[in-house]
């Protein structure tokens, strides 16, 4: 459990982040320093995120994934844009995500480049 816990926390979390950073921005029109406040980071990591200097190389490895990380991330951007939930909060949306793929995982097989 370990190495899975670890491939999410190194390669899924920063491409959620990033998802829910965009969402934050572009759909609901906070600025960065606004979003970073929301997400719990920084203006300079939430401009990283938007210019994919940060996050970027880990959202190709996850194609496959990438719609259910997005729908999550939606809802997620959603209820931090609405004050329903805090940046401590996203943990337990990263926990429900981790159920999602770990669904997924029983469903398809693993690859090379990455194991859920």
């Amino acid at each position: 459990m370990g190495a899975r816990c670890e491939t999410i926390g190194k390669y899924v979390l920063p491409a959620f982040r990033a998802l829910i950073a965009e969402e934050l921005v572009h759909t609901y029109g906070l600025t960065q320093v606004e979003a970073a406040k929301r997400l719990g980071t920084t203006q300079a990591a939430i401009s990283q995120y938007l210019n994919s200097k940060r996050a970027y190389k880990s959202t190709s490895q996850f194609n496959d994934l990438r719609p259910k990380i997005k729908k999550m991330a939606h809802e997620t951007a959603k209820r931090l844009a609405n004050k329903e939930i805090k940046s401590d909060d996203i943990a337990t949306d990263v926990c429900k995500l981790c159920t999602i793929l770990d669904h997924e995982e029983e469903n398809c097989k693993t690859t090379d480049d990455y194991t859920i």
